[in-house]
């Protein structure tokens, strides 16, 4: 919020001076959308590891999958087929 105020103030400074630099207002545009990414990005692992808590996110064998992981760590199944047959909350969203 501090990044994107500082924005603003950037741009109305440079509106009054008559000294518009387009290039910068790009460039720190870009930085707020990377930034913006990344909180996404924050959100949805968090969101996954709140699932992982609820115990949504196990394999038919009984052990939870780690974040990102496309396998089983303890038995090797494939994500999709291990979590085929498994009860969870994922089919309700």
């Amino acid at each position: 919020e501090e990044r994107l105020r500082d924005l603003g103030g950037l741009a109305l400074e440079m509106y009054k001076r008559d000294r518009f630099n387009a290039g910068l207002v790009v460039e720190r545009c870009a930085e707020l959308v990377a930034i913006e990414a990344r909180v996404h990005e924050i959100d949805a692992l968090l969101d996954g590891s709140s699932r992982l808590r609820r115990g949504t996110a196990t394999c038919v064998c009984g052990a939870p999958f780690l974040l990102g992981a496309r396998f089983c760590a303890t038995c090797g199944r494939p994500m999709a087929e291990a979590t085929a047959g498994a009860p969870n909350d994922r089919a309700s969203k």
